[in-house]
């Protein structure tokens, strides 16, 4: 390992009223990009982060998801003792281990798909919709299929937030996926006005909502939606607007359906950041609804993000390099939770490009927010690939300025 000098990480402990047996303990960054996993006790030397956690007597059992990390301890164990032993455990773990979560592990418990699959469901189809209402939501945990979600922004208290839940999100889910046990909301709702479960009161959501008819324009046998509305809830001016969809980087898809009291169309408009979907009934009325997936996913792929990464890295300036994971996902047009993971995976494959055509890494442009370096997994690959990098941001200044072509 080296010796650099790592910032202090900042972690947060969130307690769970629910669930007082029960911390979340959330950092700024994914544990270990593209992983997840769950241990018991029993399990405790598979990883270096689990292994560090049990030691510490009152440690039941560990989850770990993206940037958060779920502890749960045994009865008597009190939070006060526990919280600072283990932050310091889990700095400790993520200074000195490049793979925290064991190496090349790939999770195969139930619960840990399970999870990564009712995210990606919520990512796609649930909060593009709940953010009209200034909320999201996002899984917190699974444990023997049991997903406990979590809501925040404008839906911690809100309510109608039981009949959002179990109308529209529950039903998207049950319905994805059959092997859902049971489905818990696990926000601390003190702060709003109604915890889930409690009110069937108000009216509910359910992840759509009305358009009012001045929107669309039906006149000549042609369906127009008003670019002044339209361009809001894509985050983009009407100019841009209309120049995406004449040069093809916004897409408009139109479907129609049989509904229960006659046909429904479906109009749905993909730009690079975000989409936007609305049925329109036969009797004139239009809601707003989750956008579908995008009809033509093969068309990005991970080669071609590879490609799109290192022609944005040949772009840069010399003052605009270094560039931190996020900012080159953002650059590229990746917004959603898991960009910089897929940027990390992308940037693997230019480095495995380079080292066969003898290159230096174009990836060694690319840092940590936090550290000014690049991740662990760039000096771990790199010397798996035959180049011995030194994780000194001076020396990685230099190698930046080497040739094009090694001999």
């Amino acid at each position: 390992m080296s010796d650099v000098t790592h910032p202090k990480r900042r972690i947060r402990a969130q307690a769970s009223d629910r669930d007082p047996m029960t911390m979340r303990f959330l950092l700024d960054s994914d544990i270990q990009p593209g992983q997840s996993a769950r241990f018991t006790a029993a399990e405790a030397g598979i990883a270096p982060l689990a292994e560090a956690l049990f030691a510490i007597d009152g440690v039941t059992q560990v989850q770990v998801s993206g940037a958060s990390i779920h502890v749960r301890r045994v009865d008597g164990a009190e939070w006060a003792a526990l919280k600072p032993r283990i932050a310091e455990a889990v700095r400790t773990v993520l200074d000195t281990s490049d793979h925290p979560l064991g190496v090349a592990q790939t999770p195969q418990d139930d619960d840990a798909r399970l999870l990564r699959e009712v995210q990606d469901l919520l990512d796609r189809q649930a909060n593009p919709a709940i953010a009209a209402h200034g909320g999201s939501v996002s899984v917190d945990r699974v444990e023997q299929a049991r997903v406990h979600l979590r809501f925040a922004g404008g839906c911690q208290g809100c309510a109608a937030s039981s009949q959002t839940l179990r109308e529209g999100i529950e039903t998207m889910l049950r319905a994805a996926l059959p092997e859902i046990a049971e489905i818990i909301d696990v926000t601390d709702h003190d702060a709003g006005v109604n915890p889930y479960y409690t009110s069937d009161d108000g009216p509910s959501p359910k992840l759509t909502r009305p358009v009012p008819a001045s929107v669309v324009d039906r006149s000549d046998g042609e369906l127009r939606i008003d670019p002044e509305f339209l361009s809001r809830r894509l985050g983009l001016t009407p100019e841009t607007l209309s120049a995406g969809l004449a040069n093809g980087d916004i897409e408009r898809h139109v479907e129609t359906r049989a509904g229960q009291s006659g046909p429904i169309t479906r109009v749905a408009v993909f730009a690079p950041t975000r989409a936007w979907a609305a049925d329109l009934h036969d009797n004139g009325r239009i809601f707003e609804v989750p956008p579908p997936r995008r009809p033509t996913p093969e068309k990005v792929q991970e080669p071609s993000l590879a490609d799109r990464l290192r022609a944005h890295l040949a772009r840069l300036g010399p003052d605009e390099i270094p560039i931190t994971y996020g900012a080159l996902a953002r650059a590229v047009g990746l917004y959603l939770p898991g960009s910089v993971r897929k940027v990390t995976q992308a940037l693997e494959t230019t480095m495995r490009e380079d080292a066969a055509a003898g290159r230096p890494f174009v990836a060694a442009q690319v840092v940590n927010r936090h550290s000014g370096l690049p991740g662990n997994g760039f000096f771990h690959l790199a010397q798996s690939l035959g180049e011995t990098i030194p994780a000194d941001p001076e020396a990685l200044a230099r190698y930046r300025q080497t040739p094009t072509a090694r001999p």
